[in-house]
């Protein structure tokens, strides 16, 4: 018959390893958040123009004039892109990236509604940011390094206690 503590240590092993594999995921799904948003940045910048000519004529994003919307927009996915890159502000930066994706959508959706690819990929990249947004940025991340050097006391010691935690905690 097996006993249950002889399992004990391989599954120990296990569940370090799958721990060990969520990292990596938490940081591949921030590099891909990242790059999505921040090629559309650099290519609304390299042609300046051409984006505030789409934010007046295509483009609807309510309440900002078109050349605010513009400038709001391509500076989120320049700059929080690079955030999530980092690990730094994760949290911050997955809300605003919502709020630009968001905004993406409302603002086009004359074409989006249209265009069901297209729209199930912002709905794609929406759930991507949400799971940062509510999971955290993870334990490979410049929050977590900060996070355990402000509080020593309070390491995250398993994964499964990270999921527990609170709104800051990571």
């Amino acid at each position: 018959m097996l006993r249950i503590d002889k399992l004990l240590p391989v599954l120990n092993i296990c569940r370090n390893a799958l721990n060990r594999l969520a990292d990596v995921l938490d940081l591949v799904i921030r590099f891909y958040i990242a790059k999505v948003f921040l090629l559309s940045g650099l290519s609304k910048l390299r042609d300046w123009d051409t984006t505030l000519t789409l934010f007046q004529e295509e483009y609807h994003v309510p309440v900002l004039s078109p050349e605010l919307a513009a400038y709001l927009g391509t500076s989120g996915e320049l700059v929080l892109p690079v955030l999530l890159v980092l690990g730094l502000a994760t949290r911050f930066a997955a809300f605003g990236l919502t709020f630009v994706n968001l905004m993406a959508v409302v603002s086009y959706w004359h074409v989006l509604s249209m265009a069901e690819p297209a729209l199930a990929q912002h709905v794609y990249w929406g759930v991507l940011i949400l799971v940062v947004l509510l999971h955290g940025p993870g334990r490979i991340s410049f929050d977590a390094m900060l996070w355990n050097r402000i509080n020593p006391a309070d390491k995250v010691a398993s994964r499964s206690e990270s999921n527990s935690a609170g709104l800051f905690r990571l």
